[in-house]
């Protein structure tokens, strides 16, 4: 049963918190519409589209990233409007103990844990799925990226591919050579000059093909010459191209699913993703860690008040950012395990957490 105290605290938490970002998500919107302003002029482009496929999903997007920060910079305001009007002093004479006022803090912080983690995880990718076509559509027409010189992949257990460059514009492959194996042994070799999307899910039309099999040490030769082949095998474009910010676009289970298909094939570009689904995570737990920290540090009144609060949290904000994006550039180069590298942030600013507790105003 919550006491009055609990209302009190969580109900200005909560305030302070949608307040927060209620007002950097309208300063991130101005500043977005006004750096893409002339590409919604000079595209065709509707309102509906802006402000719906747009700008909605936007709206979620900035507030994942930012999430954490909001509630560090909303618990350093309220706490030190607080200690301020003399109320963490009054509360801690009326014989409540620290450790007893944190409980409202942290359950308002794992209230927002939970809605952070649902959004990292399911909500979020949603929406960014219809933001980033926006953006490819209408923003960033050459967006797209990918492995398209020498691919070597596999497409099943026993046939393995390699290109030697794929053309995006018209889907065709150039030297498209498949090889089949049974067991450890080498079957056949499938060559042909081109190789050409023709349909979904999955059909090719070769081109000056050939086709040699092996029986022991006899060998069979097919020359397809100029004819046309019609086949089909477990590829399409998709496999060649790669957009900027896929994995922002897949749900955590669509990224596990996405990674172990690469896997399968034998493409080794899975780090990103992976590094992905740690963060995802990674920072819902960073708001408990910063409500600790805000709680500590604006809980005692000082000279400066929230001024000086405020100053001290933007700048352990700015450090946690600087810190989380330096530990990921390591992960991704591979000079310190993924896991590490997304967790090292809330690592040690969870130490730092319990050592302001430990000296907060008791």
């Amino acid at each position: 049963m919550l006491k009055k105290l609990d209302q009190y605290i969580i109900r200005k938490f909560l305030t302070s918190f949608f307040f927060v970002a209620l007002l950097f998500t309208l300063i991130a919107v101005v500043v977005d519409f006004s750096d893409k302003v002339e590409e919604f002029i000079d595209e065709p482009v509707t309102v509906k589209q802006v402000l719906v496929d747009y700008y909605l999903n936007f709206t979620l997007w900035i507030n994942g990233l930012l999430w954490p920060l909001y509630v560090l910079i909303a618990v350093i305001f309220f706490t030190s409007r607080m200690a301020y009007n003399s109320e963490i002093i009054s509360i801690l004479g009326a014989g409540v103990s620290f450790r007893r006022m944190m409980r409202p803090y942290m359950l308002s912080a794992l209230l927002l844990t939970g809605l952070h983690f649902l959004g990292n995880h399911i909500i979020i990718p949603y929406g960014n799925k219809a933001k980033l076509d926006f953006e490819r559509t209408f923003i960033w027409k050459e967006s797209d990226r990918g492995k398209v010189e020498h691919v070597n992949m596999f497409i099943g257990p026993k046939d393995k591919i390699y290109v030697r460059y794929f053309r995006k514009k018209d889907s065709t492959a150039i030297d498209f050579q498949i090889d089949h194996f049974e067991g450890n042994q080498l079957v056949s070799i499938l060559k042909a000059k081109t190789a050409i999307w023709d349909s979904y899910p999955n059909n090719w039309k070769l081109k000056n093909y050939e086709i040699r099999t092996f029986d022991g040490m006899k060998e069979t030769l097919v020359d397809g010459g100029k004819e046309v082949l019609d086949t089909s095998f477990n590829l399409t474009p998709d496999d060649f191209v790669r957009y900027n910010n896929q994995k922002e676009m897949m749900t955590t289970r669509q990224l596990g699913a996405f990674i172990e298909e690469e896997a399968q094939r034998g493409l080794n570009n899975t780090l990103i993703y992976r590094i992905e689904i740690q963060r995802r995570t990674a920072d819902p737990f960073t708001v408990l860690i910063l409500t600790l920290i805000g709680m500590a540090i604006a809980s005692r009144k000082v000279r400066g008040g929230m001024g000086l609060h405020l100053a001290i949290g933007i700048a352990l904000g700015a450090v946690f950012i600087f810190l989380s994006r330096f530990s990921i550039t390591f992960a991704t180069s591979e000079a310190i395990p993924p896991m590490l590298g997304v967790w090292l942030p809330n690592i040690v600013f969870a130490t730092i957490a319990v050592f302001l507790v430990t000296r907060a105003q008791k």
